[in-house]
């Protein structure tokens, strides 16, 4: 079997550690891709420490997979050799359903993830993207336009289907009024793709600090949400509010800048449970939802949007060897916007 390295979890408390470990032999179906990046994205941190309770170590965190096609399997029809590509949340889906659902498999039961649960057969144990190699079914691999850099397309494949999936769902677009909660590593994906689809974009952000570079990168206004003045300024302005953040929010006045029919969707994972009185939806047919990455199809959908517009996502570029420290930054919300790893640093 193929030996790949690359770093891991081996416990909640611990730091990620080199690691070598088999990847599955190629199937005729199979891409065998080099990794050379992979994007840090927040559920990588709670996944490794074990915060959603569901870790099975070892772990080899990322989903945000950029890389070179090096090998492809007899009956593989869309690479070859060389090709550009990515990975992103899922390896598989729709395991034991009748047929697979291109525009949902995300929210049907059996979705294989990158890292932390089970290929097909239910037996192997996946390990995702900080690692040199990976060995995927052609239909879960996606094409990056060649006009996009790779370290930079990373990203894309969690943190940008994440918002464009819900601003595609909800009509952003000409005439839309769009706020996107939080100016993180999905905020400012939301703020690029939205602008791009036309929509009016607002950032409610907890305060101006990053004032400039959201105008920057497409948004019309910029407000600070630790003053409460923004929340009577702003009530009834919105047609779609997407909030990206995980922290506690009062979301009864999020409600409240809301148009009638409008919808506040979750993208973010708060850890404790929505409180919403029922009067803060009511009285204007407001609804709450939530949305979870995006099929393969709009994933390719997205990359190709964003080769038309020249979107990627704004990066800190690191080696591997400093990814718990970028961890701890992450925690801390010091870093601009996204950091990903350069995996030759393997080799150092």
């Amino acid at each position: 079997m193929p030996i790949a390295r690359g770093y891991a979890a081996t416990d909640a408390s611990k730091p990620l550690t080199p690691f070598t470990f088999e990847r599955r032999n190629p199937n005729p179906d199979d891409v065998v891709i080099d990794i050379k990046f992979a994007g840090i994205c927040h559920s990588d941190i709670h996944t490794v420490r074990n915060e959603w309770k569901n870790a099975v170590y070892p772990i080899v965190p990322g989903h945000e997979i950029a890389g070179i096609v090096s090998a492809v399997g007899s009956a593989v029809t869309k690479f070859k050799v060389g090709d550009r590509v990515g990975v992103g949340c899922f390896v598989d889906s729709c395991i034991g359903c009748a047929e697979r659902d291109l525009d949902r498999e995300q929210y049907m039961p059996g979705l294989a993830g990158t890292y932390n649960d089970f290929e097909a057969d239910r037996k192997t144990r996946t390990q995702g993207g900080y690692s040199d190699s990976i060995v995927v079914r052609e239909g879960y691999v996606m094409s990056i336009p060649d006009n996009l850099p790779l370290d930079a397309s990373a990203p894309l494949l969690c943190a940008g289907i994440t918002l464009y999936s819900p601003l595609r769902h909800w009509n952003a677009g000409p005439g839309k009024k769009v706020a996107i909660v939080g100016m993180g590593g999905l905020g400012h994906m939301g703020v690029k793709l939205g602008a791009a689809m036309g929509a009016d974009i607002t950032v409610l952000s907890q305060s101006l600090s990053k004032k400039e570079d959201g105008l920057k990168l497409g948004a019309k206004e910029y407000y600070a949400t630790n003053d409460p003045e923004t929340f009577t300024k702003l009530a009834g302005t919105f047609d779609l509010i997407i909030c990206t953040v995980s922290a506690e929010i009062d979301w009864n006045a999020y409600l409240g800048l809301l148009k009638v029919d409008g919808s506040f969707v979750v993208v973010g994972a708060p850890e404790n449970p929505i409180p919403v009185h029922a009067f803060s939806i009511i009285p204007g047919r407001k609804s709450i939802s939530g949305s979870m990455i995006g099929s393969i199809k709009e994933t390719q959908e997205m990359l190709d949007f964003c080769g038309e517009h020249n979107i990627v996502s704004e990066i800190e570029k690191i080696n591997i060897q400093q990814v718990n420290e970028a961890y701890e930054r992450v925690l801390k919300s010091d870093v601009r916007y996204r950091f990903v790893i350069d995996i030759a640093s393997l080799a150092a």
